[in-house]
């Protein structure tokens, strides 16, 4: 009976950890208005990127930023992260002057502009930049 129990305790923990591994290979990526309410609610900063179907560079960025562990981990734990279509939502990205793309914001719990980096980023500099907000500093 003890072994029955623990193998299903422990079929039961591995399942576990393969929802959370699987959960953790993607951005959980929220709408603007559900983002940014949630930001308010959970008290967490906002991370709002701009793209378009269009854009070569916004391609790159989900193919090779956007799949890279470290800045997953760090957007899905300790931001809130908004990804808007600028063609599909003219007015958010009217809202945030969004001039060219992709376009990446950094939004204080309050909605608040910390700051903003146009075009492409790479994975290592955005994980840097999502650090130094963290840290209390200003994103650049």
């Amino acid at each position: 009976m003890k072994t029955t129990t623990a193998a299903l305790l422990l079929l039961l923990i591995a399942g576990g950890l393969n929802l959370a591994a699987a959960a953790s290979d993607r951005i959980d990526w929220h709408t603007y208005e559900a983002g940014m309410s949630r930001s308010k609610f959970e008290k967490k900063k906002v991370y709002l990127y701009f793209y378009a179907e269009w854009c070569a560079f916004c391609r790159d960025m989900d193919r090779q930023t956007f799949k890279d562990p470290t800045v997953i981990g760090t957007l899905n734990r300790n931001f809130i992260p908004i990804r808007v279509d600028s063609d599909r939502e003219q007015a958010a990205a009217a809202l945030f002057r969004v001039k060219g793309l992709p376009d990446s914001w950094f939004l204080a719990e309050s909605g608040d502009i910390i700051g903003h980096r146009p075009g492409f980023i790479p994975a290592e500099q955005l994980t840097k930049i999502l650090d130094v907000i963290l840290s209390g500093g200003a994103a650049k």
